[in-house]
């Protein structure tokens, strides 16, 4: 029910962000075209208006041409030429005092109601010299003023003059470009999208930790139905053992011997247990106290090897061991080692189908130790590998309850090779068995 329940936030959550997506995505392209007409019907009116100017700039100057070569039969109309949408130039046959010009520069341009500013360059093929005017400013009331601060190199080094012909140029500095503002403005969608990528990545990481609690919920459950039934077996053997020692009238010492022998190994299964719970309980709180030392890791294997056969291959198995480490002394806590090394052994007989067949190895690699346990086990999933050294997570088995265990050995097994600074690897393939390699530097 809660699954299902956590499906649902999930899918409504994420059919949400789909829709306020798609509807921005819309809204964006709705509001771009229509900027992309706004700037279309915006660039018609500022050509016609760029055309209207120019052609009220065409008209001024060929005022002033006549003006000035009143006498000449030169053609006025091919006199004026745009060089650009600021700048044109006239051609002329006699020579022009800049005053002069000036003068009635401003006369033509105020006829044709033309407010810019300007500034104006005469070039004299005679003397091979090029004038340039001030910048000449519009002021209220159509009138010009010459800005005598301006620098006419400056400003002629934005105008295109060439030393051919004889000519006056024109070049207002005030022309707005007709490619300005042509493009749609995205900077307000840029924000917004990028908004909903933060509100998409807060949704997921929030889907991420919901899914954590309800995995880790369901992993407690595990651990205390898996603690419930283990503390709960024994202490029923031991409460039916003690009952048949009390019901019996007439009891042999062979009965007794048998269910004394019931009561004290129960018991003891009891206190491993319980003893398990309270150690991790307490490598949790940070109290991981190692009492390290220098020992031979090939006479631990050998060791833990002889014990473990002894009691715990009572049913059929074999340990093979092939100890090719040359440098095999390292420093470390002995006992949380032996312990290690037995609950990875315990893990290949408990989940192992046939005769159990365990190789323990160990090799010398850069300045350490590899120790590797393999087993012919019934092996692990992929996707269930990088959850096994979690704390109370084992390994889905379906149905079937046949393996008993809270979780917690692969569990110390990395806390403990995390104290001494070391690194584990597992590789397994289902069916096939699993190999755990511990490193130790």
């Amino acid at each position: 029910m809660k699954n299902k329940s956590i499906s649902t936030v999930i899918i409504l959550g994420a059919l949400s962000m789909l829709s306020i997506l798609i509807i921005q995505l819309l809204w964006v392209q709705k509001t771009i075209e229509r900027q992309r007409i706004s700037i279309s019907i915006q660039q018609r009116e500022d050509s016609l208006n760029q055309k209207e100017f120019q052609n009220d700039v065409q008209v001024a100057l060929r005022e002033v041409i006549e003006t000035v070569e009143i006498n000449t039969s030169n053609d006025v109309y091919g006199a004026v030429r745009m060089v650009s949408n600021n700048q044109f130039i006239v051609d002329l046959s006699a020579e022009l005092e800049p005053y002069y010009l000036e003068t009635l520069l401003k006369k033509a341009f105020y006829k044709e109601n033309i407010n810019r500013d300007f500034v104006y360059a005469i070039y004299d093929c005679f003397t091979d010299s090029i004038y340039t005017s001030n910048l000449v400013k519009y002021k209220k009331d159509s009138i010009y003023v010459l800005e005598k601060e301006s620098s006419p190199i400056e400003i002629q080094s934005k105008m295109n003059l060439k030393k051919d012909g004889h000519y006056f140029s024109v070049y207002f500095t005030d022309v707005d470009n007709p490619e300005i503002n042509t493009k749609p403005n995205y900077a307000p969608w840029i924000y917004l999208t990028l908004m909903l990528i933060v509100i998409a990545t807060f949704f997921a990481f929030s889907v991420t930790v919901i899914m954590r609690q309800y995995r880790l919920a369901e992993v407690k459950t595990d651990f205390i139905n898996n603690m419930t039934h283990e503390l709960k077996t024994p202490i029923s053997t031991i409460s039916l053992s003690a009952e048949m020692m009390m019901r019996l009238p007439e009891i042999s010492t062979e009965q007794v011997q048998k269910y004394a022998s019931i009561i004290y190994k129960e018991n003891k299964r009891l206190e491993h247990q319980v003893e398990r719970v309270l150690n991790v309980a307490k490598l949790d709180k940070d109290q991981v106290v190692l009492n390290k030392d220098q020992f031979d890791v090939n006479e631990l294997l050998d060791e833990v090897k002889e014990n473990f056969e002894l009691h715990h291959l009572e049913k059929g198995g074999v340990i093979h061991i092939e100890l090719t480490a040359v440098n095999h002394i390292i420093q470390a806590d002995a006992v949380h080692l032996t312990n290690v090394i037995y609950n990875l052994l315990e893990n290949a007989v408990k989940y192992c189908e046939s005769v159990p067949n365990i190789t323990i190895q160990t090799r010398n690699e850069k300045q350490g130790i590899w120790i590797e346990i393999e087993d012919n086990g019934i092996g692990i999933k992929k996707e269930n590998l990088s959850l096994i050294f979690d704390k109370f997570y084992r390994v889905p088995t379906g149905n079937l309850h046949n393996v008993k265990g809270f979780g917690l050995g692969l569990y110390y097994v990395k806390l403990i090779v995390d104290a001494h600074g070391g690194k584990v690897n597992v590789k397994s393939t289902p069916g096939k068995g699993t190999t755990f390699s511990l490193f130790f530097s």
